[in-house]
């Protein structure tokens, strides 16, 4: 039993498709049905895909908001440094706020 169906049933069944394509046109009509098969399972492994790679992105997403937030922490300590540093007029580079020379490039700092 195929589907539920007997061995009659399949019998009606493929004397039916004889009579209505011809015997000429069912190799034409197996091929053309093994090959929507295949684009069907394709399809399906397609889009089993797509989750897989929109759960990816989600989780990508997820790092790249802890990522923000450990930056905007960091950004916040930051901010606290800077009113204790000085910044080089000649190559920008950020100092201890009672340096005299810049620690990257050596030059006078202005004060």
């Amino acid at each position: 039993m195929i589907l539920g169906m007997g061995p009659f049933e399949l019998i009606v069944i493929v004397l039916v498709v004889l009579v209505i394509f011809g015997p000429k046109n069912l190799p034409k009509l197996g091929k053309s049905l093994g090959q929507t098969v295949k684009n069907v399972r394709e399809g399906m492994e397609e889009g089993s895909d797509d989750k897989k790679d929109e759960k990816s992105e989600e989780a990508a997403k997820d790092a790249e908001a802890e990522d923000v937030v450990e930056e905007s922490a960091d950004s916040d300590a930051d901010a606290d440094a800077s009113e204790d540093a000085v910044f080089c007029s000649h190559c920008g580079h950020k100092n201890e706020a009672g340096a005299e020379f810049c620690s990257k490039c050596g030059s006078p700092l202005s004060k």
